[in-house]
C-alpha cells in the first residue's frame, strides 16, 4: 500500500478532557486499524464557551486559544517514539478575532464551527472578509460546520470558490438531503467527510457525485476512528474508490494548500 490512511476529522486538545482527546488517547484508540495520520482541530471548548450564547471574548480566552493552537502545532515538530509513525495535520480553528496572522506554514486548513444556540460568528466584521481573503490566498480548505443558512451564505456570498469541507455529509449543517436539494454537493469546490454520517447518505453521495471529493473522518472523540474506517470498508467499493476516500483525497487537498500564499488566489 503506497498511500496513508488519514482520518480527515478528529479533535485533539490539552484542556478539554471530557471526553479524553489528547493525541495519546487518539493513538491508543486506533491501534491495529491502519490509520497513519489525522487532520486535527482544537476542541470547541478550547476556543469559546459553547454553552454561553452571549459569550464575549476575553484576553484569557485568547490565551487559551493560542495555547491550544500551539499544542496541535507541536506535533508537526515532534518526532519522538510515540508520534514517529503518526502524522498530525493541524487545522487552525478560527473564531471572532479572525486571527489569521497566527497561521503558520504548518497549518493545512481551517476549522470554522458553531452549532445552533452557540455564540455566533460576526460575519459583518471587516476582519472576517480579510480572513477569508487570506484563506483564499493560501488555498486552504475550510472545514465548515454551521447552520444551513449560514453555510449557504459562506459558500455563495462570503467565500465563493474557496474549498469547503462539509463534515458528517451535512448531517449537522442541516442534513444531507437539504444540501442535495440545493445542488451544493454538485459544486466542485465543495467536499464532504463521512464522520458519523449514515451509511445510506454515504452510498447515495458516491452514486450521485462520485468519490473524488469524499473523505473518511471519525469525529474523534465522539466517534471511534477504527469503527468509522470499517464503515467505509464495508461498502465494498472498488479499490480505487476506497483508497481515494480513506486517504488519497484528503492528501491531495492538503498538498494543494499553499502555506506561503499565492497572489493569484486573491
Amino acid at each position: 500500500m503506497n498511500f496513508k490512511i488519514i482520518d480527515a476529522h478528529a479533535h485533539c486538545g490539552r484542556f478539554d478532557t471530557f471526553p479524553p482527546q489528547d493525541l495519546r488517547d487518539y493513538i491508543s484508540c486506533i491501534r491495529g486499524s491502519g490509520i497513519e495520520g489525522a487532520v486535527m482541530f482544537s476542541p470547541v471548548m478550547e476556543i469559546y464557551d459553547r454553552y454561553d450564547p452571549h459569550f464575549r471574548d476575553t484576553g484569557e480566552w485568547k490565551h487559551r486559544r493560542a495555547q491550544s493552537n500551539e499544542y496541535l502545532l507541536s506535533f508537526s515538530r515532534r518526532r519522538d517514539s510515540e508520534t514517529l509513525q503518526f502524522e498530525v495535520y493541524p487545522y487552525f480553528f478560527i473564531w471572532n478575532d479572525f486571527a489569521v496572522e497566527q497561521l503558520s506554514e504548518a497549518h493545512k486548513g481551517i476549522k470554522w464551527h458553531r452549532h445552533p444556540d452557540e455564540p455566533v460568528y460576526n460575519y459583518e466584521d471587516p476582519r472576517c472578509a480579510a480572513a477569508i481573503q487570506e484563506i483564499r490566498r493560501r488555498n486552504m480548505p475550510v472545514c465548515l460546520e454551521e447552520e444551513f443558512e449560514n453555510t449557504l451564505y459562506f459558500i455563495k456570498k462570503l467565500a465563493p470558490g474557496v474549498k469547503v469541507v462539509i463534515p458528517h455529509c451535512g448531517m449537522l449543517n442541516g442534513g444531507y438531503d437539504l444540501f442535495r436539494r440545493h445542488g451544493i454537493w454538485e459544486m466542485l469546490n465543495i467536499y464532504a467527510d463521512t464522520a458519523l454520517a449514515p451509511v445510506g447518505d454515504i452510498r447515495d453521495y458516491i452514486s450521485r457525485y462520485g468519490f473524488e471529493r469524499l473523505m473518511f473522518g471519525s469525529d474523534f472523540p465522539f466517534g471511534d476512528p477504527a469503527f468509522e474506517l470499517q464503515k467505509i470498508r464495508r461498502l465494498n467499493l472498488a479499490v480505487e474508490q476506497e483508497e481515494a476516500i480513506i486517504g488519497r483525497n484528503v492528501t491531495k487537498l492538503i498538498e494543494e494548500s499553499n502555506p506561503f500564499g499565492n497572489k493569484e488566489n486573491l
